[in-house]
């Protein structure tokens, strides 16, 4: 197993400045935001990768010992107008994986908020099928981040149908793999350990974040949070400065078998704002969770 970090929190600097950077922590891998342009977070350039590009980060990953753990799109692939550009993304930021020997490309189901949730299951059987398949042909895993995404439907109910351990399943059977997220579970009531045992050979990458929640603010708001644009009633944190039990995760994960990333990611409000603060909450989260992933 080893520790990484998710580059999207940084997304003014360089992939040569964040590896750098990375290395001399301690981390021992990246996974490298690659939305399209004019996205700033687009550290490998999928949407015109070359001869160029691959050399550019070949270079960088060897210059530093870093292992790319994935590649990151994390878009909306049901999205009733903009999906299939989505999709079309998605299969180049595969092709570039499978070019710089990456292992997996992670993005989001997604969800049509125009639709029911069954609808939308079949409408992602029929997108999803094709994608998987192109990635099978790549030597690439396509896995998806068990993220709500409530702001992609207009009444904050969850946008990305790969929220619950039954969804999961779901997907399964249609060749994807779990990017596995701890911190959303914790915000659904979802013993995150628990959740994961049964399926910890469908985990193909991990990333790490950690969630606080807001004294009383669930009595105000309720399960399903403010109608307005006040906070709601959790927050998310770098790990070690919210509630989850890493050593249980990094225990049960060890336990059943995974031997891949966990890759910190960086949404911490309270370390953010500026490149030095990203930076030092991800260094909390180094020192959180590194003494607990041996090698």
């Amino acid at each position: 197993m080893k520790l990484g970090l998710l580059t999207a929190c940084l997304p003014e600097s360089h992939l040569s400045d964040i590896a750098h950077w990375a290395a001399d922590q301690g981390f021992q891998a990246l996974e490298v935001a690659a939305w399209p342009s004019p996205d700033a977070r687009n550290h490998i350039r999928a949407d015109r990768f070359n001869t160029a590009e691959s050399e550019r980060v070949r270079k960088i990953f060897a210059e530093t010992g870093l292992t790319l753990s994935s590649i990151a799109y994390y878009a909306n692939n049901l999205h009733p107008s903009e999906g299939p550009q989505v999709n079309a993304h998605v299969r180049r930021c595969v092709e570039a994986a499978a070019e710089l020997g990456g292992p997996s490309v992670g993005t989001f189901i997604g969800r049509d908020p125009g639709l029911s949730v069954r609808d939308n299951l079949k409408k992602a059987e029929d997108v999803f099928g094709p994608l998987v398949e192109h990635a099978r042909r790549h030597g690439v895993e396509l896995v998806i981040e068990n993220c709500l995404m409530k702001s992609w439907h207009p009444d904050g109910y969850p946008g990305n149908l790969a929220y619950s351990p039954e969804l999961w399943e779901w997907m399964f059977g249609l060749g994807l793999k779990l990017n596995y997220d701890p911190s959303h579970l914790v915000a659904l009531g979802i013993d995150p350990v628990a959740a994961a045992r049964p399926y910890i050979s469908h985990i193909a990458h991990v990333q790490a974040k950690d969630v606080e929640i807001l004294p009383g603010q669930i009595n105000r708001f309720s399960f399903y949070g403010p109608i307005s644009g006040e906070k709601g009633w959790y927050r998310y944190r770098v790990p070690g400065r919210g509630q989850i039990a890493w050593t249980a995760i990094i225990d049960a994960l060890q336990e059943g078998g995974y031997d891949g990333v966990v890759s910190v990611e960086h949404e911490d409000p309270v370390w953010s704002g500026s490149a030095e603060k990203v930076r030092t909450g991800l260094v909390i989260a180094h020192d959180t969770l590194r003494p607990l992933i041996p090698g």
